[in-house]
């Protein structure tokens, strides 16, 4: 019996687009864009801070270090520093959802890929987060989705049953983590909230 609903936040509750961020400062489509873009977003770095594992200044610097522009480390700079101000942005429609679980009973959770930036501002994206039960956040545990670690955490940390617990994540290889610890989930692959209220019809 599922007695607890579990939310990733990116591409579910919370919208991202990381392209919102870059193209406050530079113009899409150059080759500025692409290398300031990859040295930020798609650096080991991001998945470090995701983890805690460095601190942000740290990860600032060898993000920088991998461009030869003066310019161009600059631009990585702004985009790194400000990312959470663009970025992201609540799903409208959400709320209602999370408050009509809560309404009928469900522990709601949150269980998220995401670095220290986010303890300081997520209250400003999660819809209906006075809802929340407990969130929990990769970067707080030193753990990474899909480590079996970071599902069995939130289960230790909350004092859930992870039979009785049912996850939406956009990443399917998330949701086989999560599966692989005995929590049932959706990969949830469209972001607006009728298709979520359809993955949790059986809930709602």
């Amino acid at each position: 019996m599922i007695k607890n609903a579990v939310f990733d936040m990116g591409n579910v509750l919370v919208a991202y687009d990381e392209n919102r961020t870059c193209r406050q400062f530079m113009e899409e489509g150059t080759d500025e864009y692409d290398r300031v873009r990859e040295a930020v977003f798609g650096s080991q770095e991001w998945v470090l801070l995701d983890m805690g594992v460095i601190p942000e200044e740290e990860g600032l610097q060898r993000m920088k270090n991998r461009l030869s522009r003066e310019r161009e480390k600059e631009l990585a700079e702004q985009c790194f520093r400000h990312w959470h101000e663009f970025c992201m942005w609540t799903v409208e429609g959400t709320d209602q959802i999370i408050r009509e679980l809560k309404e009928k009973g469900y522990g709601v959770y949150l269980c998220s890929n995401a670095s220290v930036r986010l303890l300081k501002c997520y209250r400003d994206y999660i819809p209906a987060v006075d809802c929340f039960d407990g969130i929990l956040f990769s970067a707080e545990e030193k753990l990474l989705k899909p480590q079996k670690e970071i599902y069995l955490r939130l289960f230790e940390k909350f004092g859930l049953k992870p039979e009785e617990c049912f996850f939406v994540d956009d990443q399917p290889i998330n949701i086989e983590g999560a599966a692989a610890c005995g929590m049932k989930g959706c990969c949830h692959k469209k972001v607006d909230a009728e298709t979520l209220r359809e993955e949790l019809a059986f809930l709602l």
